[in-house]
């Protein structure tokens, strides 16, 4: 037999005993943060959609995103929605939010036995509330995915619940009110306990909201944006001295979208920026769009790939 033909049969046999879902957990002390999905909407990058999983101590505690193809990246990570604190969402469209209800039928399996908090945006007149595209999913009576509606029901006792929670700007206290001083304090308070705490600006209020974590655990601090159409300024204060910013790597034809990205990382101080949301657009060109932004940041660029994990 052919000796090229011996190898390649033996390349094959290999392939096909190789395991399936490879183990990819970010294991060891301290803080990581994997990107399950490093995609944006478009398919053709071949990339899940927007996901993003902390990591403290070797336990996955705060998922960020969930996008097509996001929940099965969770389960590659060799993650277990039973060890998650919460769940944040930055935007509620489909390429950051539909394997919702693939990550929830699942986790019926698992013993859980806390509650599941989930942040997100607040809606207006062109989408719904994180309360409200909770509930349409897993409502009993009237939810897209009725079959799942004990995660919302306070009867249930063979499984825990969804508590859903939007994000909305704070109040003027009252002698402001009474002042008519707005509120201008734009760091908005969200999830909190006693290893992780999360904090969020609204970057966007037209059509569905946006908003921008940061996510303090193990003392290092972790930005994570997906728009930055929007208001800026706000997404400055949160990123100031982050260990980790993770941005959309926009590009556009005469380079304006990528000057943005690296006035923001330079601005913001941030000690490592990771360049996500890839589109079919900005792959192969990695040498010169990085070129392009160490102009002007001196910290550590990387370009997200599905199932990375990222020390700060």
């Amino acid at each position: 037999m052919d000796a090229r033909l011996i190898r390649r049969l033996g390349l094959l046999a290999a392939v096909a005993l190789a395991p399936m879902g490879t183990h990819a957990a970010c294991e060891g002390p301290g803080v990581q943060l994997q990107v399950l999905g490093s995609g944006g909407e478009e398919l053709a990058a071949r990339r899940a959609g927007s996901g993003y999983l902390l990591w403290l101590d070797g336990k996955p505690r705060a998922l960020i995103d969930l996008g097509g193809g996001a929940a099965l990246r969770f389960g590659e990570a060799g993650a277990s929605v039973a060890d998650l604190d919460v769940i944040l969402f930055t935007r509620l469209y489909a390429d950051r939010s539909s394997d919702l209800p693939a990550l929830i039928a699942s986790s019926l399996t698992e013993k859980r036995d806390r509650p599941l908090p989930v942040y997100g945006p607040p809606g207006n007149r062109f989408a719904l509330s994180t309360v409200a595209f909770v509930r349409e999913q897993f409502d009993a009576a009237r939810g897209v995915y009725r079959y799942l509606g004990r995660v919302l029901s306070p009867l249930a006792r063979d499984t825990y619940r969804l508590e859903p929670h939007d994000v909305r700007p704070r109040p003027a206290k009252l002698p402001e009110t009474l002042q008519g001083k707005p509120n201008n304090d734009p760091l908005l308070p969200a999830f909190r306990n006693d290893r992780l705490n999360t904090v969020a600006v609204i970057v966007d209020q037209r059509e569905a909201p946006a908003l921008a974590w940061r996510l303090e655990a193990g003392g290092k601090h972790i930005v994570i944006a997906g728009d930055l159409r929007g208001q800026r300024e706000p997404l400055l204060q949160l990123a100031k001295g982050a260990d980790i910013l993770v941005l959309p790597l926009l590009v556009s034809a005469d380079g304006t979208e990528t000057m943005v990205l690296a006035d923001l990382a330079r601005r913001s101080g941030a000690r490592q920026l990771i360049l996500s949301r890839r589109t079919p657009d900005s792959l192969g060109r990695e040498e010169a769009l990085g070129a392009k932004i160490r102009e002007h940041y001196t910290g550590t660029i990387s370009f997200a790939n599905d199932l990375d994990c990222v020390k700060p």
